[in-house]
C-alpha cells in the first residue's frame, strides 16, 4: 500500500470517529442512478472526460443533428428546402451508420440500450426537459 493511499485512510477513519460524516444530506438513501449507465464501460471514463470539458463525442453530436434536421423537416413546406434538409439528414445517418459500424459497437449488447437512451436525452434536451 503506497504512502499516500495510507494517510488518505487514516484520516477517513479519524474523520469517523469525529462524528463528521453523521447527519450527512443523503444519509440513508440510495445513490442517485449513474448517468453514464447506458454506455460501454470501455468507454465511460473518456465520455466523462469529453463531457467535463463541455465536447460531445462525434455520435451525439450527429444525432442531435439529426434530431433538428427531422424536426427542421416536419416543419418546412418549401420543396426545395425540404430536398435539402432531406439530403443532409441522408448524409449525417450515412456518416453515424458507418462510425457506429467502424467502431464496432453495432455488435455490442449494450449498443441498442445506449442509442435509445441517447436518443430519449437528445429529444428531452430540445424540448427543454
Amino acid at each position: 500500500m503506497d504512502i499516500m493511499r495510507m494517510i488518505a485512510e487514516e484520516r477517513i477513519r479519524e474523520a469517523i470517529r469525529r462524528g463528521e460524516f453523521d447527519n450527512l444530506p443523503g444519509m440513508g438513501k440510495p445513490l442517485p442512478p449513474d448517468e453514464l449507465e447506458g454506455i460501454p464501460e470501455e468507454l465511460r471514463i473518456s465520455y466523462k472526460l469529453l463531457k467535463n470539458a463541455g465536447a460531445l463525442p462525434e455520435e451525439m453530436q450527429l444525432r442531435k443533428e439529426m434530431v433538428t434536421l427531422g424536426d427542421l423537416l416536419s416543419a418546412c413546406r418549401n420543396d426545395g428546402e425540404r430536398e435539402r434538409l432531406e439530403r443532409e439528414l441522408s448524409l449525417k445517418r450515412l456518416r453515424y451508420e458507418s462510425l457506429m459500424a467502424e467502431r464496432g459497437w453495432q455488435s455490442l449488447g449494450a449498443f441498442d440500450e445506449y442509442e435509445r437512451k441517447l436518443q430519449q436525452k437528445l429529444t428531452d434536451d430540445e424540448n427543454g426537459s
